[in-house]
């Protein structure tokens, strides 16, 4: 039986490399590095890791960070049953005894204690201590450990600590060239060319925006939900509003501008 069965991916995901960043990842991979991915929120973090784990055929642990998040949800834990206690690895562990890409995504959401766990097998050792197992887990030759989060989220007042954020190589995501991201939100919205142009004009106005107080502008993730709107029979300024003005915010004063915004670009 495959412990990693329900972790592998099933159709190749799409993804369109926007630099240098799969040979990057290649690298840090043929140096046993771990990795760092930052960005803000929507620009393909989590499809390029998905993309590397398919091109590597190999499963993809991951682990949407929170606040509630421990060190034991990721490590493991014992378990009562009608046969007794059992061991349960955590995800982290899972991955590591068994070989897989493990993913932590927006890890500053996760606890404090979180972050500790991960430095011996974020360094030299490769090793995963199971305290409550009594054992030390020496990590699976082809286990790699990537997290990521996004240091412009303007509540989070957190930030890694270097004594973790030293033991990672950092690969830093934006969002694509307008003519990159109208090509991707054209493929996965199943839209055409000239649609995927005015909505990434859209988000590059949105972006501006920022100045004046929004958190973040609309992501490539946004566009895309727009598109498929389109793509189900919404007009497309109301596609535009219900996927990209409502969900950025809900601020008195900037509402208004968003909404302004998609009536003019969709007029």
């Amino acid at each position: 039986m495959d412990p990693l069965a329900d972790w592998r991916l099933a159709e190749e995901p799409f993804y369109q490399p926007v630099g240098d960043e799969i040979a990057a990842f290649d690298a840090a991979r043929a140096a046993r590095l771990p990795l760092l991915l930052k960005g803000p929120t929507g620009c393909g973090k989590t499809r390029f890791v998905e993309h590397m784990a398919w091109r590597l055929q190999l499963p993809l642990v991951t682990v949407a960070c929170h606040d509630d998040l421990s060190a034991g949800d990721l490590a493991g834990r014992w378990l009562l049953d009608a046969d007794g206690t059992r061991w349960v690895d955590g995800p982290l562990a899972l991955a590591a005894r068994h070989g897989a890409l493990c993913y932590l995504d927006e890890l500053m959401e996760a606890r404090g204690d979180t972050t500790v766990l991960l430095h011996p097998l974020a360094d030299t050792r490769r090793v995963l201590p199971l305290e409550r197992r009594g054992e030390l887990l020496q990590a699976h030759p082809d286990f790699q450990l990537i997290v990521s989060y996004n240091p412009g989220y303007q509540g989070l007042q957190r930030d890694l600590k270097p004594s973790t954020r030293q033991r990672f190589v950092a690969l830093g995501f934006d969002y694509p060239a307008p003519e990159v991201e109208a090509a991707i939100v054209a493929h996965e919205g199943g839209v055409d060319a000239a649609l995927a142009e005015r909505l990434v004009q859209l988000a590059i106005r949105t972006r501006r925006l920022r100045d004046e107080g929004l958190p973040e502008g609309a992501s490539t993730r946004m566009l895309v939900h727009a598109a498929q709107l389109v793509r189900a029979g919404m007009a497309e300024g109301a596609a535009a509003r219900l996927a990209v003005a409502e969900p950025l915010s809900d601020d008195p004063d900037l509402a208004p501008s968003l909404r302004a915004l998609v009536s003019a670009s969709f007029a």
